[in-house]
């Protein structure tokens, strides 16, 4: 009978999960009436007229967007205010009873055209809770009529790889809604196939706040309770526990010694870069500065998860040019980092390697779709790098070939001094999708990563030095 971290460790990704771990890093763009009221949160009765963006500009949010590193944009299409940001044919209460563009103009249209030109990929953000829908609370009239919304959103505009549905329910007309989660889910399967479902649905879970704040070890293959089934229901929890999803703790063998059952359930990190969602002018000076942004990307995607930054232009339809000024310095500063990989012209010696189609340890330099696995004998295997000189880092990037499942629990890095001797130089845990290890920057012509724990085996597809 297998143990439960090697049950675990056989929970493994499917193609849309794997598609969205490689965007790493994606905005979440928030522009709609409460830009132009200065409330966060609309009440549903606002004039469709206070929507007046006199120089809108989604170009020059992707080109932002692009220049900070990320490879996607999410579109907040509808919030819980219920006014729709497109040309919808379900509701009045909309873009189109705006006198911008007279009333012709599609923000989701504009902005999907722009991330198709600039690269990006384009996801939208769809709010089920709607304070301004009069079905809302009648039970299948509303799921009819948001069924309807999204059916618009995923076919007249072209790829999405993300559908975000916001899973906050509250009184609207002193009614509450029982969603239908699982004909929600059913609609985008039928819909966007290769698209992931997140925030409330089974793809990809939420951390649980807006502040960045992470776990030391993040599992992307958790207990089975932790996720959501296809059909909208949750898994019941064991008796005594709780489905926190900001448990400190729900993936290591400790957390999961009597578990049974396990899913891949990926974990995306939301944190807005100012203090509130929408754009507020005295919000101005609460922006993340180039550093704290590092440190969140450092510790998300560098951590085995995907940061979702929030955005959210000012009421002319731009980004504010502070905003603008810290994301180009910042993307910079990534693109320095990483642009060139010291380890490509190493020398490679492993501890043992198993022989296979696609296993070398020679090809974990390239970020290509080899990968290196030890012999099955080996209960310590290592790799060692060998530069032709000297070389000064402070990074260093391994990734395991998720395709296969998660499995590194512990490792640790050495470096060759001077004097001919390794010293230890970093204790890691997790690795997952992307695990980035934040060096004191030093000198060295060898590099050691010795794998100490690990579930059943592992996989290496990438290592690189920075």
């Amino acid at each position: 009978m297998l143990k439960p971290f090697e049950l675990a460790s056989e929970a493994k990704p499917d193609l849309r999960q794997i598609k969205w771990q490689e965007t790493e890093f994606y905005a979440l763009i928030s522009y709609g009436l409460p830009v132009f009221t200065g409330k966060q949160y609309g009440d549903g009765f606002t004039p469709p007229a206070v929507f007046w963006p006199e120089d809108m500009d989604t170009d020059s949010w992707c080109e932002t967007a692009k220049n900070a590193g990320m490879k996607g944009i999410v579109y907040n299409c509808k919030d819980y205010d219920g006014f729709c940001l497109w040309q919808t044919a379900m509701t009045d209460y909309g873009i189109k009873n705006s006198k911008w563009r007279d009333g012709e103009g599609d923000m989701v249209r504009l902005l999907a055209d722009s991330c198709k030109k600039f690269g990006l990929k384009f996801g939208i953000s769809i709010a089920p809770w709607d304070r301004h829908e009069s079905t809302y609370g009648s039970g299948k009239a509303y799921d009819d009529w948001f069924c309807g919304l999204l059916t618009e959103l995923l076919t007249n505009y072209g790829d999405i790889f993300y559908v975000r549905l916001d899973g906050h329910c509250g009184l609207s007309h002193g009614r509450m809604q029982d969603f239908d989660w699982g004909r929600y889910y059913s609609l985008i399967r039928k819909l966007m196939p290769d698209a992931v479902i997140a925030f409330r649905g089974p793809d990809v879970r939420w951390y649980g706040n807006d502040r960045g704040v992470t776990r030391p070890e993040e599992w992307s293959s958790v207990p089975a309770w932790h996720g959501v089934n296809e059909d909208g229901t949750s898994v019941p929890s064991p008796k005594g526990k709780n489905s926190s999803v900001m448990e400190l703790d729900i993936g290591s063998r400790k957390a999961i010694k009597h578990e049974t059952e396990f899913i891949w359930y990926p974990c995306e990190v939301f944190v807005p870069m100012r203090k509130n969602l929408y754009f507020d002018e005295e919000d101005k000076y609460t922006a993340k500065t180039k550093d704290r942004l590092l440190t969140l990307y450092y510790n998300t995607v560098g951590k085995n998860s995907c940061l979702m930054l929030g955005l959210s232009p000012n009421k002319r339809g731009v980004l504010d040019e502070m905003d603008t000024q810290i994301l180009n310095a910042f993307g910079y500063e990534l693109k320095v980092m990483f642009w060139h990989n010291l380890l490509q012209s190493s020398a490679v010696h492993a501890s043992s390697e198993l022989s296979g189609l696609y296993c070398c340890a020679n090809s974990v330099k390239n970020e290509k779709s080899l990968f290196w696995r030890p012999a099955d004998g080996d209960k310590t295997p290592e790799l060692i790098f060998k530069l032709e000189k000297e070389e000064l880092f402070d990074k260093l990037v391994i990734s395991e070939n998720i395709t296969n499942g998660q499995h590194v629990e512990e490792f640790f890095v050495f470096l060759k001094n001077e004097k001919g001797k390794w010293k230890e130089v970093y204790k890691g845990k997790t690795i997952g999708y992307k695990h980035i290890c934040c060096l004191k920057a030093a000198k060295s012509s060898e590099i050691k990563i010795v794998f100490k724990k690990f579930r059943r085996f592992i996989e290496i597809s990438y290592v690189g030095l920075n």
